[in-house]
């Protein structure tokens, strides 16, 4: 795996992992006892509900816990005038005259839906390292890329209501 992630992303992922251990967890083991109690489990849909929701509680530890064994830890530290870690980038594609404003992230709080634009994705690795103004190429694949012009590069101060996107 050895996805990049920051202290921050590290944090954040610990938190959910004590949040689902500490408190979600008893919560669902109380309701799949409480289900059981209900009778026959074959028809019992509560029950098989209840088992349900643990099972994924439970396999979303996992999950975080195998990120952060693997994890790749980058600081996320950036120069003042180069596109680095959690900037908000202004970008004009040539091609569509259109502007669009990204902020650059690590890949598990990369959401295009929001304008969050990982670090690994064409885009976050042409821009990653350039300055306002400058022309940069997009390599999507061998056969395709795009130019883009970069506008604007903003600082962005407080990343705390990003969440670690849940697969």
């Amino acid at each position: 795996m050895y996805d990049k992630l920051t202290k921050s992303d590290l944090k954040k992922m610990q938190e959910e992992i004590d949040y689902r251990k500490l408190e979600l967890r008893p919560r669902l083991l109380e309701e799949v006892k409480e289900t059981r109690a209900h009778g026959d489990l074959s028809e019992n849909f509560e029950y098989h509900a209840a088992k349900k929701e643990k099972n994924k509680n439970e396999s979303r530890i996992r999950y975080l816990e195998r990120m952060l064994r693997t994890a790749q830890v980058i600081d996320d530290a950036s120069k003042e005038d180069e596109v680095g870690m959690n900037n908000t980038v202004t970008v004009y594609f040539e091609e569509d005259d259109s502007t669009e404003v990204y902020r650059i992230v690590t890949t598990v709080r990369g959401d295009s839906l929001h304008n969050l634009i990982s670090i690994e994705s064409p885009l976050g690795k042409a821009l990653l390292g350039h300055r306002a103004g400058e022309r940069v190429e997009v390599r999507v694949n061998d056969t395709y890329s795009y130019p883009v012009v970069i506008r604007k590069i903003e600082n962005t101060v407080d990343d705390s209501a990003d969440r670690i996107r849940s697969y």
